[in-house]
């Protein structure tokens, strides 16, 4: 499978905000556009979460309601990535995101911490 290499995960305050990357580098040109992209989450103890999905033609289609009006997912098929802009953060905000693929891989996750 394709590998993600993602990135921009870190710590920050509440109300901060941080931009997650999320790159296919090795995905054949051209191809990249057909696939849906999604972010997801998973909080210590917690199950996976969705946390936004974005179409093909780049319409977001679904967000989780607890980052509705704070989080946007993008992407650029010319750069075959996705990314999630997170703006006021909150605490319950803090774990592991993973970007996911509609070819099926999954990013290796990076950790996103929202502390004072």
């Amino acid at each position: 499978q394709v590998h993600l290499v993602e990135s921009g995960g870190g710590l920050v305050q509440p109300g901060g905000s941080l931009r997650l990357s999320c790159a296919a580098p090795r995905f054949k040109a051209g191809d990249y556009v057909r696939f849906v992209m999604d972010w997801h989450r998973q909080a210590p103890g917690k199950e996976r979460e969705l946390v936004a999905r974005i179409n093909s033609r780049g319409v977001p289609t679904d967000y989780a309601d607890s980052v509705k009006g704070r989080f946007t997912i993008s992407r650029d098929n010319a750069k075959n990535t996705v990314y999630l802009q997170m703006n006021s953060l909150k605490p319950e905000d803090t774990a592991v995101y993973y970007c996911h693929a509609g070819w099926g891989s999954w990013g290796q996750g990076t950790q996103v911490t929202v502390s004072s």
